[in-house]
């Protein structure tokens, strides 16, 4: 049997029994071990996650199946290719601790560790968001979090917000109806919802947005069976996960991209860089690109999901950002929050480690362990040190002539409204029974506790999606 030790590797003398004068005797100062316990104990906890702090995952792989080396030059989208990753799911406003099965989008957050670096790809299980810029998206996360007084989720604050926020009507369809509570992760989507810039070889340029479908097939918890899920096992959907990939039922999702040329943004009839909104697939149908397999369960959750660190600045060649504010708001966030969590050498963690050798001139810091190998700690410098490869993986041709495009996204554009999409999606997408269903969960959340003037908001705000189900929620809210 393998002896303790502490951490520092010294065989330690008891498991149970601290350094004491006597038998019944106090506690000895230089019991080292004794307070090397306490005080790890103390510190176990990092701080968890402001947005998405509940969830779980597991590591993969993603083999390319279809052919997009015409898109995009990224390493890991070549045909044949067959890459590592991690992915990790949550939910978004509930805590640690909370109940999976809380009406709530859900975070899809991969990285895939490439030959040319890791690439982070940071989503969601729909393919629009709330708002459209970052301004608003601290605002957005308190108004569903909870009350600063009560300390309770409050739907007054969410309703407040969102019918305050006209342009998170499409957002809100999704939420309230059938992809508000999926049946489990394994039995959802995931979408990049932004829209990322793709270069090929030849620096040709397309806009695309991802689209990861499962192969389990859509499926959902009404409200009545998310609730009583609630009370039974908060941590459904996580045991699921789990127990399936232990079985050896290794779930797997099918990843497509649409693709814009990159000359049909400006004059295209929405802003396609509106986090609000989607792109219809008979302009720009599905292309598939690959399939993820979740096979390998963590051995240990805190160093492997815990500490997982995604961000959407993470971007290998052949991939970049979009005019797309939230996306650009995003890629400072993400980094920021895991040097405030989890510290400013969060790369360096199990997790976040990348497969091919780190070059960088970053140095020191709390918890530190590989050295920089750079010959000097600065750049340029006549020591042999690393140095940028701009002919190889510099800026493609014309890429910084793209201001003007940039600019002209953020002129209106024939369909920039914000009801638009919602109603199209309740009359067109869903059929009758989840239109049933969607004015169940809209007029039930309404009931709870949401004051006289945000409800009338909220009830000119369904009529503003579609005329008819927002008279059907009025009546179910009025009891007519």
């Amino acid at each position: 049997m393998d002896h303790t030790t502490n951490n520092a590797g010294v065989p330690v003398e008891s498991d149970e029994h601290s350094l004491t004068v006597s038998p019944d005797g106090p506690v000895l100062l230089q019991d080292h071990y004794l307070i090397e316990k306490m005080a790890q104990f103390n510190r176990e906890r990092v701080p968890e996650r402001v947005v998405h702090a509940k969830g779980g995952g597991a590591y993969g792989t993603f083999t390319v199946t279809g052919d997009v080396s015409e898109l995009t030059r990224a390493d890991l989208f070549q045909p044949g290719r067959r890459t590592r990753m991690l992915a990790r799911f949550s939910t978004v406003a509930g805590e640690q601790g909370s109940p999976d099965s809380w009406r709530d989008p859900r975070g899809f957050a991969l990285k895939f560790y490439t030959q040319e670096g890791n690439y982070d790809l940071v989503g969601n299980n729909t393919p629009v968001f709330f708002v459209r810029d970052p301004q608003k998206f601290q605002d957005f996360i308190r108004s569903q979090k909870r009350h600063p007084g009560s300390g309770l989720r409050d739907h007054d604050m969410q309703w407040d917000f969102w019918t305050l926020s006209p342009e998170s009507a499409h957002m809100v369809t999704w939420l309230m109806g059938d992809r508000g509570i999926p049946r489990t992760w394994r039995h959802m989507n995931g979408y990049g919802s932004h829209t990322y810039l793709w270069v090929n070889a030849a620096g040709e340029r397309h806009w695309v947005k991802y689209h990861l479908k499962t192969d389990q097939g859509i499926d959902f918890l009404t409200q009545t069976e998310a609730d009583e899920l609630a009370g039974q096992d908060a941590d459904a959907h996580r045991r699921d996960l789990y127990t399936a990939i232990d079985r050896g039922e290794a779930p797997t999702w099918t990843m497509y991209v649409q693709a814009m040329p990159f000359e049909d943004a400006p004059d295209y009839r929405f802003n396609p860089f509106d986090l609000t909104k989607v792109w219809p697939h008979g302009d720009y149908p599905l292309i598939e690109v690959g399939r993820m397999r979740l096979e390998e369960n963590p051995e240990d959750y805190f160093v492997h999901i815990e500490q997982a660190a995604f961000e959407p600045s993470s971007l290998v060649p052949g991939i970049g950002p979009s005019p797309d504010k939230m996306l650009l708001g995003r890629l400072f966030s993400y980094p920021d929050t895991h040097r405030y969590r989890i510290g400013p050498n969060y790369a360096q963690l199990p997790p976040n480690r990348p497969v091919v050798p780190v070059r960088s001139y970053a140095k020191d810091g709390p918890m530190r362990y590989e050295p920089a190998r750079t010959a000097a700690p600065y750049a340029p410098n006549s020591y042999g040190g690393p140095a940028a490869d701009t002919a190889r993986y510099g800026e493609p041709a014309g890429w910084r002539t793209a201001g003007e495009m940039v600019r002209a996204a953020y002129t209106l554009h024939s369909e920039d409204d914000d009801f638009g999409q919602a109603g199209t999606m309740v009359r067109t997408v869903l059929d009758d029974a989840a239109r049933t269903r969607l004015v169940s969960n809209v007029a039930g959340h309404l009931k709870e506790d949401v004051s006289p003037p945000v409800l009338r908001r909220a009830l000119d705000y369904w009529r503003s999606v579609d005329a008819a189900i927002g008279d059907r929620i009025a009546a179910e809210v009025n009891g007519a």
